[in-house]
């Protein structure tokens, strides 16, 4: 978090819609660290905690339905042609296919708590054909519970998580 913290302090909010929009579109880019980060820094004053959160929000949907796009536009011939590089059979084609048809929604919404599913979720949905409304509404609720959890979390426990990594928060948040 501490070579986050510079980008933070000098672009704000911007860094940290582009770090989540990228990391939901799948870029290995630590989206969630730097949301942490900016969490902390608001418990200190330094960030607008309303801010922090409608901006995570809006790059999280944003980020997962190009993801999304990229999915339902490329995605199908990129598994076909090198998906067997990464263990991608057809029967677990199938089989993924399947689960975003019954369970699609619920994927969407918990792949948002996972590394790695957070990243490709967008694309994978996309992919496996899953439709556009049911994909949306599930990607803005899962946002908005992913985006609570990693906001609102270190904030309120800024105290114990500033003593934990030795950070100085200025005797604010927690």
């Amino acid at each position: 978090m501490s070579h986050m913290e510079p980008y933070l302090h000098h672009y704000g909010l911007i860094a940290l819609f582009v770090l989540i929009a990228l990391e939901s579109i799948g870029a290995p880019v630590p989206g969630e660290s730097a949301l942490i980060g900016a969490s902390l820094l608001a418990a200190d004053g330094q960030l607008p905690i309303a801010g922090i959160f409608a901006v995570v929000v809006c790059a999280a949907v944003v980020g997962d339905s190009t993801g999304y796009l990229i999915g339902r536009f490329g995605g199908r011939t990129l598994i076909n042609r090198y998906g067997r590089y990464v263990g991608m059979t057809e029967a677990r084609q199938a089989w993924i296919e399947g689960l975003y048809e019954k369970r699609g929604a619920w994927v969407v919404v918990g792949a948002r708590f996972v590394v790695v599913l957070r990243q490709l979720n967008g694309i994978a949905a996309g992919s496996m054909g899953m439709r556009w409304p049911p994909f949306l509404a599930a990607n803005i609720a899962g946002a908005l519970l992913w985006a609570t959890v990693w906001t609102l979390g270190p904030y309120m426990f800024a105290g114990v998580i500033g003593n934990w990594l030795h950070l100085d928060l200025g005797g604010h948040g927690g």
